[in-house]
């Protein structure tokens, strides 16, 4: 997934909001897409409410760029003329290929995906070192050390099935963000519905 349309929740959802000058709920909502549509019908590009890799690069959002079949767009296009393939914009097999070859040659997965690491590495100067970064999960839940905690005057909660699903989800959050960490930020994002 490189492109955010409604429905979708997470992260990524969340950083496109706070440009659109909207609630930043993470929320792919009714208000993100009206917010998005004006966006693109103000700054020349495709008004469809689909949030990918040209209208990040049109909000300066590099961070949110990930280029991978069947995406299209400018971007493709230059990132095909960087490796010296047929450029018409379409991220096809032979695109694919030629990443895969690219990043095998050059110490990365070959995954044949195009991620903002790559791209700055291809000589894109909007890919700065922070978009970079900034394209990681990198925050580190702190983790307890059980055995240092005095658990002598805690008092047993009471039976409660709703504070039991609550604790229940507070440890799978903890797991799941312990999990994502060095990860792409696309990693955290979900379908609502």
């Amino acid at each position: 997934m490189a492109m955010l349309r409604r429905g979708l929740v997470g992260e990524p959802v969340r950083i496109l909001q706070e440009n659109l000058g909207v609630e930043a709920d993470g929320i792919f909502g009714a208000g993100t897409d009206a917010a998005l549509r004006q966006y693109q019908q103000d700054n020349g590009l495709s008004v469809d409410g689909i949030a990918g890799p040209d209208t990040f690069s049109a909000m300066g959002l590099y961070e949110l760029v990930l280029l991978h079949r069947p995406i299209r767009g400018e971007l493709v296009r230059r990132v095909q003329e960087a490796l010296g393939v047929g450029a018409d914009g379409v991220f096809g097999q032979g695109t694919e290929h030629a990443v895969k070859m690219w990043q095998e040659q050059n110490g990365l997965t070959p995954d044949g995906t195009v991620d903002p690491r790559m791209l700055s590495m291809l000589g894109f100067e909007e890919f700065t070192e922070d978009k970079v970064n900034a394209s990681v999960i990198t925050e580190q839940t702190p983790i307890i050390d059980t055995a240092s905690v005095d658990t002598s005057q805690i008092e047993e909660p009471p039976h409660d099935p709703s504070f039991v699903e609550k604790v229940g989800n507070t440890i799978s959050s903890i797991a799941d963000k312990e999990a994502a960490i060095g990860k792409s930020i696309w990693e955290t994002v979900k379908k609502i519905f």
